[in-house]
């Protein structure tokens, strides 16, 4: 192998490790968006866990209310069924 040979081959060579190298930042760039992509969605998660949360803390909160009335109406109805049987139960 003659001088002019070696100097294609060498060239060969650097132009093949400039591609590889290239290939490998690429690699870094997307391995470092992936592990990005991760963080953020677990960010995502817990705040959509949160919002779930809520949502079914705004959804109880017309029932709780419901509930409320309906206790205190029949608390409302038995006093006043006691307060009349204590008066002598007579109109």
């Amino acid at each position: 192998m003659n001088h002019d040979e070696m100097s294609v081959r060498i060239e060969n060579v650097e132009v093949r490790q400039d591609k590889l190298e290239k290939r490998q930042d690429n690699l870094e760039q997307l391995t470092n968006a992936f592990a990005k992509m991760e963080t953020e969605q677990s960010y995502i998660k817990k705040d959509v866990g949160e919002i779930k949360a809520d949502v079914k803390a705004l959804a109880e909160k017309p029932a709780k209310r419901w509930e409320s009335i309906v206790e205190k109406a029949i608390t409302f109805i038995v006093a006043a069924v006691v307060g009349f049987l204590l008066s002598g139960g007579t109109m």
